[in-house]
């Protein structure tokens, strides 16, 4: 027999007893229905928590510090490892590293006309700016031929206050007092700069001021970056020596052997963060990334699907033996055509085809209507469910409660199908094993 006559006897032994095929087609639709929209609470899970993550941070960063120590072979306890540039470019020559910059800090005071602040000036390698996140609102990102310009933070402005007001205070709720990007700036590593001293007199002698200039102002980020003060590093290098050099103390090393307390690496493929951050560890040093709290996440999530699709699997095990139920009961019914096919010439192997293919056909369109069913259960919970929830409290802007990715609906669809083959391979043994003869002779 040809695949379309056998396709065509399918069709009509199916509708030959509409109502049992539908009620058998109902237990594939609800066991798909449950699988699909089971396992997409726990995604929809999984994708509202990698939008908070990436709300704190970009997932292929690892950030190192110096705060580890290193043991010599002898475990006697050596020396502690400097994070140094030698080190740096050690990491930077790794398989997978896209861009390595240590990071040096210093506090610095600000004057702007009469309004005073306190300066977190972080020294960062210009080239890796733009690798790790760094967009400008207005003006431009650092270069290496930058001395004293900066790259503010969105909102370093309202660090700014006047000391001689009476409202002495920051201005965090409201718009910054100083223009960065035009007015006139002065900086300082000597922390009274700008103020009297508790004594009532100003610092006797006078601190090194620096004229600077902003290069830029980034992007809300909501993070670190809104209140960072961004300089070259090589330019701060310089500049903290000379400023140990004017206050009559011995300068910090500015070459090769400077260490620094920190350092950001960034990894450019995300599923190298883990091995890359666990090779930094062995060196001595101090690693983390958000990765450590997405792998937690993905582990909750994967388990949360486990049990929620094992929950659903049992409908879709019901619904199997319900096609092999029907599949079997057609045969007592169609004992003597399945005789008669034989007897014309119909091969073992075309029963068993016809049978097969009438149990998938049943799984097949159980599994789309399932699907089907399972997108509007899927658009109510976030639209309605969201909405509860978004009046329970702030809920992170797209997040959903239940989310449907094309490979799961694929997937289900045809382990849908392949149950209903599956569960039509007993049904299709018994018609292929009755004896012609006696097939015939029933009524």
């Amino acid at each position: 027999m040809s695949s379309v006559d056998l396709i065509r006897m399918a069709f009509k032994n199916l509708f030959r007893r509409k109502l049992r095929t539908i009620l058998t087609t109902l237990g594939v639709v609800i066991g798909s229905a449950a699988i699909i929209t089971m396992l997409s609470l726990g995604i929809g899970l999984q994708e509202s928590y990698m939008k908070e993550i990436e709300m704190m941070g970009s997932l292929n960063i690892i950030n190192v510090d110096n705060y580890n120590y290193m043991y010599d072979a002898m475990g006697t306890g050596g020396n502690k490892l400097k994070l140094d540039d030698k080190v740096i470019k050690q990491i930077e020559d790794w398989e997978g590293v896209e861009a390595v910059t240590p990071l040096l800090e210093a506090t610095v005071k600000c004057i702007s006309g009469k309004y005073v602040s306190y300066l977190s000036l972080i020294g960062i390698r210009p080239e890796t700016m733009k690798a790790f996140g760094f967009e400008v609102e207005e003006g431009r990102l650092l270069t290496n031929q930058d001395k004293l310009e900066i790259v503010f933070g969105k909102y370093v402005g309202n660090n700014f206050y006047n000391p001689k007001s009476r409202n002495n205070y920051m201005y965090f709720d409201q718009s910054s007092p100083v223009d960065l990007m035009n007015d006139r700036l002065t900086m300082s590593f000597d922390l009274s700069y700008g103020e009297k001293t508790p004594g009532g007199e100003e610092n006797k002698r006078p601190p090194k001021v620096y004229k600077i200039q902003a290069a830029g102002l980034l992007k809300e980020s909501m993070g670190e970056k809104d209140y960072g003060s961004y300089m070259n590093i090589d330019s701060l290098k310089s500049l903290l020596a000379e400023n140990s050099r004017a206050n009559g103390e011995r300068p910090q090393s500015v070459g090769s052997s400077q260490e620094y307390y920190r350092a950001m690496v960034k990894v450019k493929d995300i599923k190298n963060v883990i091995k890359i951050q666990d090779k930094i560890k062995e060196m001595g040093f101090g690693a983390y990334s958000i990765a450590d709290i997405l792998e937690s996440v993905q582990k909750t999530a994967n388990s949360l699907q486990a049990i929620l699709g094992g929950i659903a699997a049992v409908s879709m095990l019901v619904a199997a033996i319900g096609i092999g139920n029907t599949m079997v009961m057609s045969i007592y019914e169609r004992t003597r055509e399945i005789g008669v096919m034989k007897v014309l010439g119909a091969s073992l192997s075309d029963i068993r085809r016809l049978f097969l293919l009438e149990a998938g056909i049943i799984g097949l369109f159980g599994g789309t209507v399932g699907f089907m069913f399972s997108l509007g259960v899927s658009y109510l919970l976030n639209t309605v469910g969201l909405s509860f929830m978004n009046f329970m409290g702030p809920v992170t802007e797209g997040s959903k409660i239940s989310a449907i990715p094309v490979w799961l609906a694929i997937y289900t669809i045809l382990f849908a199908t392949m149950v209903g083959v599956v569960s039509g391979l007993y049904p299709a043994r018994r018609a292929m094993k009755l004896s012609a003869i006696e097939a015939i002779k029933i009524e």
